[in-house]
Protein backbone atom coordinates (compact mmCIF):
# COMPACT_ATOMS: atom_id res chain seq x y z
CA UNK A 1 0.00 0.00 0.00
CA UNK A 2 1.01 3.63 -0.88
CA UNK A 3 0.75 4.89 2.97
CA UNK A 4 1.30 3.20 6.49
CA UNK A 5 -1.51 1.70 8.16
CA UNK A 6 0.17 0.06 10.98
CA UNK A 7 -2.66 1.68 13.40
CA UNK A 8 -5.27 0.61 11.01
CA UNK A 9 -4.08 -2.81 11.22
CA UNK A 10 -3.89 -2.72 14.83
CA UNK A 11 -7.25 -1.85 15.89
CA UNK A 12 -9.16 -3.91 13.23
CA UNK A 13 -7.15 -7.20 14.43
CA UNK A 14 -7.57 -5.92 17.91
CA UNK A 15 -11.47 -5.39 17.65
CA UNK A 16 -11.79 -8.15 14.86
CA UNK A 17 -10.29 -11.04 16.83
CA UNK A 18 -11.64 -10.20 20.21
CA UNK A 19 -15.28 -10.13 18.45
CA UNK A 20 -14.48 -13.79 17.60
CA UNK A 21 -13.11 -15.01 20.62
CA UNK A 22 -15.45 -12.68 23.03
CA UNK A 23 -18.25 -14.48 21.16
CA UNK A 24 -16.93 -18.18 21.61
CA UNK A 25 -16.14 -16.91 25.28
CA UNK A 26 -19.77 -15.82 25.74
CA UNK A 27 -21.04 -19.61 24.11
CA UNK A 28 -19.15 -21.88 26.67
CA UNK A 29 -20.80 -19.46 29.53
CA UNK A 30 -17.17 -17.71 30.72
CA UNK A 31 -16.49 -14.04 30.89
CA UNK A 32 -15.81 -12.02 27.32
CA UNK A 33 -12.89 -11.11 29.11
CA UNK A 34 -11.30 -14.25 28.47
CA UNK A 35 -11.39 -13.77 25.25
CA UNK A 36 -10.35 -11.16 24.68
CA UNK A 37 -7.01 -11.50 26.54
CA UNK A 38 -7.01 -14.66 24.38
CA UNK A 39 -7.45 -12.61 21.21
CA UNK A 40 -4.06 -10.37 22.50
CA UNK A 41 -2.42 -13.59 22.88
CA UNK A 42 -2.88 -14.34 19.03
CA UNK A 43 -2.22 -11.05 17.46
CA UNK A 44 0.56 -10.60 19.52
CA UNK A 45 4.55 -10.98 19.14
CA UNK A 46 4.47 -14.40 21.30
CA UNK A 47 2.44 -16.54 18.65
CA UNK A 48 2.83 -16.81 14.80
CA UNK A 49 0.74 -15.26 12.27
CA UNK A 50 -0.37 -11.00 12.55
CA UNK A 51 1.28 -9.30 14.61
CA UNK A 52 -0.31 -5.96 15.82
CA UNK A 53 1.74 -2.73 17.06
CA UNK A 54 1.97 -3.32 20.97
CA UNK A 55 3.01 -0.03 21.63
CA UNK A 56 -0.02 1.88 19.45
CA UNK A 57 -2.07 -1.12 21.33
CA UNK A 58 -1.49 0.29 24.62
CA UNK A 59 -1.98 4.22 23.86
CA UNK A 60 -5.40 3.08 22.38
CA UNK A 61 -5.87 1.61 25.73
CA UNK A 62 -5.17 3.90 27.66
CA UNK A 63 -7.81 6.05 25.62
CA UNK A 64 -10.30 2.96 27.03
CA UNK A 65 -9.10 3.59 30.67
CA UNK A 66 -10.05 8.05 30.19
CA UNK A 67 -13.66 7.05 28.81
CA UNK A 68 -14.12 4.57 31.42
CA UNK A 69 -13.02 6.93 34.91
CA UNK A 70 -14.73 9.85 32.94
CA UNK A 71 -17.93 7.28 32.81
CA UNK A 72 -17.50 6.49 36.39
CA UNK A 73 -16.85 10.48 37.46
CA UNK A 74 -20.24 11.21 35.91
CA UNK A 75 -22.04 9.05 37.97
CA UNK A 76 -19.88 9.87 41.42
CA UNK A 77 -19.93 13.04 43.13
CA UNK A 78 -17.02 14.73 45.61
CA UNK A 79 -19.62 14.16 48.28
CA UNK A 80 -19.74 10.24 47.40
CA UNK A 81 -15.90 10.55 47.19
CA UNK A 82 -15.48 12.26 50.54
CA UNK A 83 -17.96 9.86 52.49
CA UNK A 84 -15.50 6.84 51.94
CA UNK A 85 -12.09 8.65 52.81
CA UNK A 86 -11.87 7.35 56.31
CA UNK A 87 -11.49 3.92 55.07
CA UNK A 88 -10.54 4.40 51.20
CA UNK A 89 -6.74 6.67 52.20
CA UNK A 90 -5.74 3.98 55.01
CA UNK A 91 -6.99 0.84 53.74
CA UNK A 92 -5.63 1.38 50.68
CA UNK A 93 -2.06 2.81 52.03
CA UNK A 94 -2.53 -0.71 54.30
CA UNK A 95 -3.16 -3.24 51.64
CA UNK A 96 -0.32 -1.00 49.31
CA UNK A 97 1.97 -1.92 51.93
CA UNK A 98 0.93 -5.72 52.86
CA UNK A 99 1.38 -6.53 48.85
CA UNK A 100 4.40 -4.60 48.30
CA UNK A 101 5.85 -6.75 51.64
CA UNK A 102 4.40 -10.03 50.04
CA UNK A 103 6.40 -9.00 46.35
CA UNK A 104 9.64 -7.44 48.37
CA UNK A 105 9.41 -11.15 50.17
CA UNK A 106 9.12 -13.42 46.75
CA UNK A 107 11.79 -11.28 45.18
CA UNK A 108 14.63 -11.66 47.68
CA UNK A 109 13.65 -15.23 47.57
CA UNK A 110 14.43 -15.25 43.88
CA UNK A 111 17.91 -13.74 44.06
CA UNK A 112 16.92 -9.51 43.39
CA UNK A 113 18.74 -6.77 45.08
CA UNK A 114 16.07 -4.88 47.86
CA UNK A 115 15.36 -1.90 45.27
CA UNK A 116 14.19 -4.47 42.16
CA UNK A 117 11.63 -6.48 44.88
CA UNK A 118 10.43 -2.82 45.99
CA UNK A 119 9.75 -2.10 42.81
CA UNK A 120 8.11 -5.49 41.96
CA UNK A 121 5.66 -5.56 45.39
CA UNK A 122 4.73 -2.14 44.42
CA UNK A 123 3.42 -3.36 40.94
CA UNK A 124 1.83 -6.39 42.53
CA UNK A 125 -0.12 -3.59 45.20
CA UNK A 126 -2.53 -2.01 42.74
CA UNK A 127 -5.74 -2.89 40.92
CA UNK A 128 -6.75 -2.29 37.35
CA UNK A 129 -9.00 0.50 37.05
CA UNK A 130 -10.71 -1.13 34.00
CA UNK A 131 -11.38 -4.78 35.29
CA UNK A 132 -12.22 -3.10 38.78
CA UNK A 133 -14.73 -0.46 37.39
CA UNK A 134 -16.26 -3.17 34.85
CA UNK A 135 -16.84 -5.76 37.12
CA UNK A 136 -18.58 -3.18 39.34
CA UNK A 137 -20.60 -1.60 36.67
CA UNK A 138 -21.67 -5.28 35.25
CA UNK A 139 -23.33 -6.24 38.33
CA UNK A 140 -24.61 -2.25 39.30
CA UNK A 141 -22.36 -1.83 42.45
CA UNK A 142 -20.93 1.92 41.40
CA UNK A 143 -22.96 3.73 43.19
CA UNK A 144 -23.38 1.47 46.23
CA UNK A 145 -21.59 1.47 49.53
CA UNK A 146 -19.18 -1.57 48.48
CA UNK A 147 -19.11 0.71 45.04
CA UNK A 148 -17.64 3.66 46.05
CA UNK A 149 -15.03 2.21 48.83
CA UNK A 150 -13.36 0.09 46.07
CA UNK A 151 -13.62 3.72 43.58
CA UNK A 152 -12.01 5.64 46.46
CA UNK A 153 -9.34 2.95 47.13
CA UNK A 154 -9.10 3.21 43.80
CA UNK A 155 -8.48 6.24 43.63
CA UNK A 156 -5.87 6.69 46.40
CA UNK A 157 -3.73 3.97 44.80
CA UNK A 158 -3.74 6.00 42.01
CA UNK A 159 -2.36 8.73 43.94
CA UNK A 160 0.19 6.79 45.31
CA UNK A 161 1.53 4.61 42.07
CA UNK A 162 1.68 8.79 40.37
CA UNK A 163 4.18 9.19 43.37
CA UNK A 164 6.08 6.69 42.69
CA UNK A 165 6.75 6.75 39.11
CA UNK A 166 8.46 10.22 40.10
CA UNK A 167 10.02 9.17 42.59
CA UNK A 168 12.18 5.84 41.19
CA UNK A 169 13.85 7.75 38.77
CA UNK A 170 14.69 10.46 41.44
CA UNK A 171 15.95 7.48 43.61
CA UNK A 172 17.84 5.23 41.03
CA UNK A 173 18.48 7.85 38.37
CA UNK A 174 18.84 6.74 34.81
CA UNK A 175 21.44 3.48 35.90
CA UNK A 176 20.23 2.19 38.88
CA UNK A 177 22.36 4.12 41.12
CA UNK A 178 20.66 5.55 44.27
CA UNK A 179 19.52 9.00 44.31
CA UNK A 180 20.46 11.53 47.33
CA UNK A 181 17.77 11.93 50.03
CA UNK A 182 17.78 15.78 49.58
CA UNK A 183 16.47 15.41 45.65
CA UNK A 184 14.07 12.63 46.78
CA UNK A 185 12.26 15.08 49.66
CA UNK A 186 12.31 17.37 46.85
CA UNK A 187 10.79 15.50 43.95
CA UNK A 188 8.22 13.83 46.65
CA UNK A 189 7.66 17.85 47.33
CA UNK A 190 6.90 18.67 44.28
CA UNK A 191 4.29 15.72 43.19
CA UNK A 192 2.24 16.55 46.37
CA UNK A 193 2.28 20.57 45.28
CA UNK A 194 1.14 19.33 41.57
CA UNK A 195 -1.61 16.74 43.02
CA UNK A 196 -3.23 19.65 45.38
CA UNK A 197 -2.69 22.09 42.40
CA UNK A 198 -4.35 20.14 40.20
CA UNK A 199 -7.59 19.33 42.60
CA UNK A 200 -7.32 23.43 43.55
CA UNK A 201 -7.42 24.08 39.22
CA UNK A 202 -10.50 21.67 38.91
CA UNK A 203 -12.38 22.38 41.92
CA UNK A 204 -12.13 26.67 41.37
CA UNK A 205 -11.63 27.04 37.78
CA UNK A 206 -12.64 23.61 35.77
CA UNK A 207 -15.82 23.36 37.90
CA UNK A 208 -17.29 26.84 36.34
CA UNK A 209 -16.07 26.70 33.11
CA UNK A 210 -16.56 23.00 31.62
CA UNK A 211 -20.43 22.88 32.95
CA UNK A 212 -21.05 26.18 31.13
CA UNK A 213 -19.16 24.96 27.73
CA UNK A 214 -21.04 21.68 27.72
CA UNK A 215 -24.05 23.33 28.04
CA UNK A 216 -23.65 26.40 25.76
CA UNK A 217 -22.80 23.66 23.47
CA UNK A 218 -26.27 21.80 24.20
CA UNK A 219 -27.83 25.16 23.82
CA UNK A 220 -27.17 25.24 20.00
CA UNK A 221 -28.99 21.91 19.16
CA UNK A 222 -26.53 20.47 17.54
CA UNK A 223 -25.93 16.84 18.68
CA UNK A 224 -22.82 16.19 16.88
CA UNK A 225 -21.11 19.07 18.12
CA UNK A 226 -22.48 18.00 22.06
CA UNK A 227 -20.70 14.48 21.31
CA UNK A 228 -17.55 16.36 20.22
CA UNK A 229 -17.58 18.83 23.56
CA UNK A 230 -18.24 15.67 25.88
CA UNK A 231 -14.97 13.64 24.30
CA UNK A 232 -12.72 16.49 24.43
CA UNK A 233 -13.41 17.62 27.65
CA UNK A 234 -12.97 13.59 28.46
CA UNK A 235 -9.67 13.57 26.67
CA UNK A 236 -8.42 16.66 26.96
CA UNK A 237 -8.53 17.39 30.97
CA UNK A 238 -6.95 13.71 31.27
CA UNK A 239 -4.01 14.88 28.95
CA UNK A 240 -3.64 18.00 30.41
CA UNK A 241 -3.40 16.60 33.60
CA UNK A 242 -0.66 14.44 32.73
CA UNK A 243 1.45 17.12 30.93
CA UNK A 244 0.68 19.93 33.30
CA UNK A 245 0.10 18.13 36.67
CA UNK A 246 2.10 14.67 36.42
CA UNK A 247 -1.06 13.16 37.65
CA UNK A 248 -2.57 10.09 35.60
CA UNK A 249 -4.78 9.97 32.57
CA UNK A 250 -7.37 8.19 34.55
CA UNK A 251 -6.89 10.39 37.60
CA UNK A 252 -7.79 13.60 35.04
CA UNK A 253 -10.54 12.33 33.65
CA UNK A 254 -12.49 10.78 36.68
CA UNK A 255 -12.35 14.80 37.96
CA UNK A 256 -13.78 16.15 34.61
CA UNK A 257 -16.52 13.32 34.48
CA UNK A 258 -17.49 14.08 38.14
CA UNK A 259 -17.70 17.89 37.76
CA UNK A 260 -19.82 17.34 34.78
CA UNK A 261 -21.85 15.13 36.79
CA UNK A 262 -23.45 17.96 38.78
CA UNK A 263 -25.12 19.14 35.77
CA UNK A 264 -28.17 18.16 34.25
CA UNK A 265 -26.35 17.06 31.12
CA UNK A 266 -24.50 14.70 32.94
CA UNK A 267 -26.94 11.29 31.49
CA UNK A 268 -26.64 12.63 28.24
CA UNK A 269 -23.40 12.77 28.37
CA UNK A 270 -22.64 9.01 29.83
CA UNK A 271 -24.49 8.03 26.77
CA UNK A 272 -22.65 9.92 24.24
CA UNK A 273 -19.38 8.28 25.26
CA UNK A 274 -20.59 4.83 26.15
CA UNK A 275 -19.60 3.11 22.73
CA UNK A 276 -16.48 4.34 22.05
CA UNK A 277 -15.58 3.65 25.98
CA UNK A 278 -16.64 0.27 25.56
CA UNK A 279 -14.52 -0.40 21.93
CA UNK A 280 -11.90 0.91 23.68
CA UNK A 281 -11.71 -0.95 27.27
CA UNK A 282 -11.93 -3.87 24.97
CA UNK A 283 -8.38 -2.76 23.55
CA UNK A 284 -7.07 -2.79 26.89
CA UNK A 285 -7.71 -6.26 27.59
CA UNK A 286 -6.33 -6.68 23.93
CA UNK A 287 -3.04 -5.06 24.59
CA UNK A 288 -2.64 -6.78 27.72
CA UNK A 289 -2.90 -10.23 26.28
CA UNK A 290 -0.54 -9.02 23.85
CA UNK A 291 2.05 -8.39 26.30
CA UNK A 292 1.98 -11.86 27.68
CA UNK A 293 4.58 -14.60 26.78
CA UNK A 294 3.25 -17.88 27.19
CA UNK A 295 6.43 -19.53 27.61
CA UNK A 296 7.28 -17.92 31.31
CA UNK A 297 3.85 -20.58 32.20
CA UNK A 298 6.89 -23.28 31.25
CA UNK A 299 9.67 -21.79 32.37
CA UNK A 300 9.11 -20.53 35.96
CA UNK A 301 5.92 -22.05 36.81
CA UNK A 302 6.41 -21.53 40.29
CA UNK A 303 7.36 -18.09 40.29
CA UNK A 304 4.40 -17.11 38.43
CA UNK A 305 1.95 -19.26 40.50
CA UNK A 306 3.41 -17.60 43.73
CA UNK A 307 2.66 -14.16 42.03
CA UNK A 308 -0.59 -14.83 41.41
CA UNK A 309 -1.10 -16.30 44.78
CA UNK A 310 -0.09 -12.85 46.06
CA UNK A 311 -2.20 -10.88 43.53
CA UNK A 312 -5.08 -13.24 43.95
CA UNK A 313 -4.75 -14.38 47.83
CA UNK A 314 -2.63 -12.04 49.38
CA UNK A 315 -4.17 -8.30 48.23
CA UNK A 316 -7.66 -10.47 49.13
CA UNK A 317 -7.41 -10.92 52.84
CA UNK A 318 -5.50 -7.93 53.13
CA UNK A 319 -8.13 -5.91 51.96
CA UNK A 320 -10.96 -7.84 53.63
CA UNK A 321 -9.77 -7.55 56.77
CA UNK A 322 -8.78 -4.19 56.58
CA UNK A 323 -12.27 -3.05 55.40
CA UNK A 324 -13.66 -5.50 58.43
CA UNK A 325 -11.05 -4.14 60.97
CA UNK A 326 -12.83 -0.41 60.15
CA UNK A 327 -16.50 -2.06 60.88
CA UNK A 328 -17.83 -2.71 57.79
CA UNK A 329 -19.52 -5.83 56.98
CA UNK A 330 -18.72 -9.24 55.20
CA UNK A 331 -19.94 -8.60 52.74
CA UNK A 332 -18.55 -5.01 51.84
CA UNK A 333 -15.28 -6.43 52.50
CA UNK A 334 -15.72 -9.15 50.56
CA UNK A 335 -16.91 -6.91 47.55
CA UNK A 336 -13.61 -4.91 47.94
CA UNK A 337 -11.34 -7.71 48.31
CA UNK A 338 -12.50 -9.58 45.02
CA UNK A 339 -12.44 -6.01 43.29
CA UNK A 340 -8.76 -5.60 44.06
CA UNK A 341 -7.59 -9.45 43.42
CA UNK A 342 -6.09 -8.25 39.97
CA UNK A 343 -3.24 -5.95 38.31
CA UNK A 344 -3.48 -3.83 35.08
CA UNK A 345 -2.04 -0.82 33.38
CA UNK A 346 0.66 1.04 36.00
CA UNK A 347 2.08 -2.54 37.34
CA UNK A 348 2.75 -2.58 33.43
CA UNK A 349 4.45 1.15 33.59
CA UNK A 350 6.16 0.30 37.02
CA UNK A 351 7.66 -2.99 35.15
CA UNK A 352 9.07 -1.22 32.19
CA UNK A 353 10.41 1.80 34.47
CA UNK A 354 11.82 -0.89 36.70
CA UNK A 355 13.51 -2.37 33.75
CA UNK A 356 14.46 0.89 32.14
CA UNK A 357 15.98 2.01 35.46
CA UNK A 358 17.99 -1.65 35.73
CA UNK A 359 16.42 -2.21 38.83
CA UNK A 360 13.73 -4.50 38.06
CA UNK A 361 15.10 -7.61 36.03
CA UNK A 362 13.12 -8.34 32.89
CA UNK A 363 12.51 -11.71 34.42
CA UNK A 364 9.98 -9.37 36.92
CA UNK A 365 8.30 -8.06 34.13
CA UNK A 366 7.47 -10.92 32.52
CA UNK A 367 6.13 -12.47 36.24
CA UNK A 368 3.97 -9.36 36.76
CA UNK A 369 2.61 -9.31 32.70
CA UNK A 370 1.68 -13.40 33.62
CA UNK A 371 0.51 -12.37 37.03
CA UNK A 372 -1.81 -9.53 35.38
CA UNK A 373 -3.00 -12.00 32.49
CA UNK A 374 -4.09 -14.71 35.08
CA UNK A 375 -6.04 -12.55 37.78
CA UNK A 376 -7.81 -10.12 35.34
CA UNK A 377 -8.73 -13.86 34.05
CA UNK A 378 -9.63 -15.62 37.09
CA UNK A 379 -11.24 -12.02 38.59
CA UNK A 380 -14.49 -12.22 36.65
CA UNK A 381 -15.22 -16.03 38.52
CA UNK A 382 -13.84 -14.90 41.88
CA UNK A 383 -16.29 -11.93 41.92
CA UNK A 384 -19.24 -14.54 40.54
CA UNK A 385 -18.79 -16.52 43.32
CA UNK A 386 -18.52 -13.20 45.61
CA UNK A 387 -21.83 -11.93 44.87
CA UNK A 388 -23.55 -15.87 45.10
CA UNK A 389 -22.19 -16.29 48.67
CA UNK A 390 -23.19 -11.89 49.21
CA UNK A 391 -26.73 -13.27 47.80
CA UNK A 392 -26.98 -16.10 50.10
CA UNK A 393 -26.07 -14.57 53.11
CA UNK A 394 -29.08 -12.05 51.51
CA UNK A 395 -31.59 -14.93 51.45
CA UNK A 396 -31.18 -16.15 54.67
CA UNK A 397 -31.18 -12.89 56.26
CA UNK A 398 -34.39 -12.66 54.60
CA UNK A 399 -36.00 -15.75 56.00
CA UNK A 400 -34.50 -15.07 59.11
CA UNK A 401 -36.54 -11.92 58.96
CA UNK A 402 -39.33 -13.75 57.70
CA UNK A 403 -39.80 -16.16 60.91
CA UNK A 404 -39.39 -13.33 63.13
CA UNK A 405 -42.82 -11.86 65.29
CA UNK A 406 -44.60 -9.30 62.80
CA UNK A 407 -43.74 -5.18 63.84
CA UNK A 408 -45.71 -2.21 63.05
CA UNK A 409 -42.85 -2.05 59.88
CA UNK A 410 -44.73 -1.13 56.32
CA UNK A 411 -45.29 -4.24 54.29
CA UNK A 412 -43.86 -4.62 50.97
CA UNK A 413 -44.69 -2.50 47.72
CA UNK A 414 -47.30 -5.56 45.88
CA UNK A 415 -46.61 -3.89 42.03
CA UNK A 416 -48.69 -5.67 39.97
CA UNK A 417 -47.30 -3.02 37.17
CA UNK A 418 -43.12 -3.19 36.85
CA UNK A 419 -41.92 -0.11 33.80
CA UNK A 420 -38.58 -0.27 32.25
CA UNK A 421 -37.12 3.22 32.19
CA UNK A 422 -38.66 6.72 33.59
CA UNK A 423 -37.47 8.88 30.21
CA UNK A 424 -39.61 10.71 28.63
CA UNK A 425 -42.03 8.00 27.92
CA UNK A 426 -41.69 6.30 30.41
CA UNK A 427 -42.94 9.51 33.08
CA UNK A 428 -45.83 9.61 31.28
CA UNK A 429 -46.92 6.18 31.46
CA UNK A 430 -45.88 6.40 35.13
CA UNK A 431 -47.85 9.34 36.01
CA UNK A 432 -51.07 7.51 34.54
CA UNK A 433 -50.46 4.27 36.03
CA UNK A 434 -49.71 6.12 39.24
CA UNK A 435 -52.90 7.96 39.30
CA UNK A 436 -54.76 5.32 39.24
CA UNK A 437 -53.97 3.93 42.08
CA UNK A 438 -52.13 0.69 40.52
CA UNK A 439 -48.74 -0.82 42.19
CA UNK A 440 -46.09 0.32 40.09
CA UNK A 441 -42.44 -1.27 40.32
CA UNK A 442 -40.02 1.12 37.93
CA UNK A 443 -36.23 -0.24 37.29
CA UNK A 444 -34.33 2.86 36.30
CA UNK A 445 -30.35 2.73 36.10
CA UNK A 446 -30.20 7.25 36.27
CA UNK A 447 -30.21 8.25 39.63
CA UNK A 448 -32.08 11.54 38.53
CA UNK A 449 -34.85 9.43 36.96
CA UNK A 450 -34.77 7.35 39.77
CA UNK A 451 -35.39 10.24 41.82
CA UNK A 452 -38.38 11.29 39.59
CA UNK A 453 -40.22 8.09 39.42
CA UNK A 454 -40.01 8.24 43.35
CA UNK A 455 -41.03 11.33 43.65
CA UNK A 456 -44.24 10.86 41.11
CA UNK A 457 -45.08 7.18 44.09
CA UNK A 458 -43.51 4.23 42.37
CA UNK A 459 -41.37 2.14 43.97
CA UNK A 460 -37.96 2.11 42.29
CA UNK A 461 -35.26 -0.58 41.67
CA UNK A 462 -31.88 1.51 40.28
CA UNK A 463 -30.03 -1.44 38.32
CA UNK A 464 -29.73 -2.68 34.54
CA UNK A 465 -33.23 -4.49 33.36
CA UNK A 466 -31.13 -7.02 31.32
CA UNK A 467 -30.05 -8.68 34.68
CA UNK A 468 -32.24 -11.26 35.71
CA UNK A 469 -31.44 -10.28 39.21
CA UNK A 470 -32.67 -7.20 38.68
CA UNK A 471 -36.16 -8.36 37.64
CA UNK A 472 -36.62 -10.62 40.57
CA UNK A 473 -35.49 -7.66 42.69
CA UNK A 474 -38.37 -5.83 41.16
CA UNK A 475 -40.60 -8.93 41.86
CA UNK A 476 -41.51 -9.62 38.21
CA UNK A 477 -42.42 -13.10 38.71
CA UNK A 478 -45.54 -12.16 40.94
CA UNK A 479 -45.97 -8.94 38.04
CA UNK A 480 -49.50 -8.72 36.05
CA UNK A 481 -47.69 -6.18 33.62
CA UNK A 482 -44.58 -5.19 32.34
CA UNK A 483 -44.13 -2.52 30.34
CA UNK A 484 -40.82 -1.27 28.48
CA UNK A 485 -40.66 2.26 27.75
CA UNK A 486 -36.73 2.46 26.87
CA UNK A 487 -36.00 2.90 22.88
CA UNK A 488 -33.16 0.52 22.72
CA UNK A 489 -34.55 -2.38 20.63
CA UNK A 490 -31.64 -5.01 21.48
CA UNK A 491 -31.49 -4.40 25.18
CA UNK A 492 -35.40 -4.53 24.76
CA UNK A 493 -35.27 -7.80 23.59
CA UNK A 494 -33.26 -9.43 26.29
CA UNK A 495 -35.55 -7.95 29.27
CA UNK A 496 -38.69 -9.41 27.22
CA UNK A 497 -36.75 -12.79 26.93
CA UNK A 498 -35.29 -13.37 30.58
CA UNK A 499 -38.99 -11.75 31.99
CA UNK A 500 -41.11 -14.14 29.61
CA UNK A 501 -38.76 -17.33 31.51
CA UNK A 502 -39.03 -15.87 34.61
CA UNK A 503 -43.27 -15.35 34.13
CA UNK A 504 -45.30 -17.23 31.44
CA UNK A 505 -48.32 -15.71 32.83
CA UNK A 506 -47.07 -12.17 32.21
CA UNK A 507 -48.40 -9.39 29.88
CA UNK A 508 -45.62 -7.64 28.17
CA UNK A 509 -46.13 -4.40 26.55
CA UNK A 510 -43.07 -3.07 24.60
CA UNK A 511 -41.91 0.06 22.45
CA UNK A 512 -40.00 -0.15 19.16
CA UNK A 513 -39.15 2.27 16.42
CA UNK A 514 -38.82 -0.24 13.22
CA UNK A 515 -40.83 -3.21 12.01
CA UNK A 516 -38.03 -5.35 12.60
CA UNK A 517 -37.70 -4.42 16.09
CA UNK A 518 -41.45 -5.27 16.15
CA UNK A 519 -41.22 -8.60 14.96
CA UNK A 520 -38.27 -9.35 17.01
CA UNK A 521 -40.14 -8.38 20.47
CA UNK A 522 -43.08 -10.60 19.46
CA UNK A 523 -40.80 -13.64 18.68
CA UNK A 524 -39.07 -13.15 22.02
CA UNK A 525 -42.46 -13.00 23.85
CA UNK A 526 -43.87 -9.63 23.84
CA UNK A 527 -47.90 -10.02 23.91
CA UNK A 528 -48.58 -6.35 22.38
CA UNK A 529 -45.76 -4.14 20.61
CA UNK A 530 -46.31 -0.27 20.50
CA UNK A 531 -44.48 1.42 16.96
CA UNK A 532 -44.31 5.37 17.65
CA UNK A 533 -44.23 5.59 14.26
CA UNK A 534 -47.27 4.34 13.33
CA UNK A 535 -49.54 5.47 16.21
CA UNK A 536 -48.29 9.21 15.17
CA UNK A 537 -48.98 8.63 11.69
CA UNK A 538 -52.38 7.13 12.72
CA UNK A 539 -53.42 9.62 14.74
CA UNK A 540 -52.54 12.50 12.27
CA UNK A 541 -54.43 11.04 9.57
CA UNK A 542 -57.45 11.10 11.71
CA UNK A 543 -56.93 14.58 12.85
CA UNK A 544 -57.18 14.91 8.96
CA UNK A 545 -60.10 13.29 8.06
CA UNK A 546 -61.51 14.64 10.95
CA UNK A 547 -60.33 18.27 9.42
CA UNK A 548 -61.91 17.53 6.07
CA UNK A 549 -64.99 16.51 7.11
Amino acid sequence: MPHDTTLIGTVVAGLGVAFLMGALAQRVKISPIAGYLLAGILVGPFTPGFVADTGLAMQLAEIGVILLMFGVGLHFSLKDLLSVRKIAVPGAIAQIAVASGLGIALGLWLGWSVAGSAVFGLALSVASTVVLLRALQARDMVETEKGRIAVGWLIVEDLAMVLALVLLPAMFGSRGDEGQGAGLLQSAGIVLFKVVAFVAFMAVIARRVLPWVLHWVAHTGSRELFRLAVLAIALGVAFGAAVVFDVSFALGAFFAGMILGETQLSRRAAEETLPLRDAFAVLFFVSVGMLFDPMVLVEQPGPVIATVAIIVVGKSVAAYWIVRAFGHGSQTAMTVSVSLAQIGEFSFILAGLGVGLQVLPETGRDLILAGSLLSILFNPIFFTLAVKRIRSEDASGAEAEAAAPASDAPAPCNAGVVLIGFGRVGSHIGTLVCGRGEGLTVIEDQKDMAAAAEKAGARVIVGDATKESILRQAGIEDASTLLIAIPEGVEAGAIVRKARAINARLVIVARAHSDEEVDDLVRRGADHVVMAERVTAARMAERAMLARA
